[in-house]
């Protein structure tokens, strides 16, 4: 495998410039759309891409809001969860997945991740269960889904409901099914790194109940269905209509993209996999990974000299996520261990995934790490 440097510049974790050149011609011109039109919010591009995105994910509505963050909220508050409940979700993953329990002012319980795919240990889950119990979140991690049979299982035997936070896993499938159609609600963001990516914040609930996203809808246009006749207290969550026709320009290429995640993943699998140190994504069986982050586990105490290395051979890498969430300052009073997730937390490297990663890079990336073991 390749050590040498290939060029002078860096290898960034995404790099999105490849797509912004192809891409740039049609994005032009539906910005220009918009533009020519002279309407920028709620209008028909957000219209057709919730369409758009409900027909690509199979679902019945999908609500197009300002971002992933505002999605789960959105999802909790129009589900009724509130001051009193619990809601049981991960602490391997970002800070706003629990920031949206707080933020409805229900109780974020934590319990631990599996150490092979870091979704939700349903033993762990299922242990954690109390009267006060109202909802599950799992969190697709780096573009896999949970356990959503067995989740649902539970799930509906104990009367909860459940979120998919999918914010990392926009095309991606658990037996057949896209992530994000299967709970009661699913939470995509479109930050301009997610798999589907606009060129701001955006961010998606999708739902087959027609309630639940007539709520959503209420929720994210300060509580009304009729402008200034405002019904419950909501929020300015809409996606505006420049993010909407960017985001249908890429839409139809996000099937393709996926797919070149995946063959780079493999590749990956095949160049580093037998490197004792490592411990290789695990596409667990029913799944369809969308690799929206490829992170390896770095063991024997070895990931962030590893990380060094690479560094100094110009190619960046990403530790998602250094702090465990029931670990941060903002949580500080629960005062309990999670011992899987606080060692992801020490093992844990991404390196550079997308669908514009050439094999000559690869090799590259992975004769360097080859190279640091030796």
């Amino acid at each position: 495998m390749e050590t040498r440097r290939m060029s002078r510049e860096r290898i960034p974790v995404l790099d999105l410039s490849r797509e912004v050149r192809e891409l740039k011609p049609r994005i032009l011109q539906a910005v220009e759309g918009v533009l020519d039109k002279g309407v920028f919010i709620m209008g028909e591009q957000v219209k057709r891409l919730e369409q758009e995105c409900a027909a690509e994910l199979d679902a019945a509505y999908a609500v197009a809001l300002n971002s992933g963050t505002d999605a789960l909220m959105i999802a909790l508050l129009a589900a009724g969860i509130g001051p009193g409940d619990e809601v049981i979700t991960t602490p391997f993953t970002f800070f706003a997945t629990a920031e949206a329990i707080s933020r409805a002012g229900a109780e974020p319980v934590f319990v631990d991740v599996d150490p092979d795919t870091f979704n939700l240990d349903l033993v762990q889950l299922e242990r954690a269960i109390t009267p006060r119990t109202k909802a599950v979140i799992p969190v697709h991690l780096f573009g896999q889904t949970a356990d959503m049979k067995g989740l649902m299982e539970i799930a509906e035997a104990c009367g909860l409901l459940v979120i998919e936070d999918a914010a990392q896993a926009f095309g991606a499938e658990h037996l057949g099914r896209k992530a994000g159609t299967i709970g009661h609600m699913g939470c995509f963001s479109f930050f301009p790194s997610k798999n589907l990516g606009a060129y701001g914040d955006g961010g998606l609930l999708v739902t087959n109940d027609a309630d639940l996203a007539e709520k959503a809808r209420m929720l994210r246009a300060h509580g009304s269905r009729i402008k200034y006749y405002n019904e419950m207290i909501g929020f300015n969550s809409r996606l505006d209509e420049m993010q909407a026709a960017i985001l249908r320009v890429k839409l139809p290429y996000t099937a393709e993209w996926n797919e070149r995640r995946r063959r780079a993943a493999s590749l990956y699998n095949k160049l580093l996999g037998d490197i004792p140190e490592l411990q290789c994504p695990a596409e667990a069986i029913g799944m369809k990974h969308v690799y929206h982050q490829y992170t390896l586990r770095v063991k024997k105490g070895r990931r962030d000299g590893l990380q060094a290395a690479l560094e100094e051979a110009g190619i960046s890498t990403a530790v998602y996520y250094p702090v465990p969430v029931h670990r941060l300052p903002v949580y500080a009073a629960l005062k309990m261990s999670l011992p899987v997730a606080e060692q992801l937390a020490n093992e844990v490297l991404s390196l550079p995934i997308g669908p514009y990663l050439d094999t000559e890079t690869q090799l590259f990336i992975a004769g360097n790490i080859a190279e640091y073991f030796r």
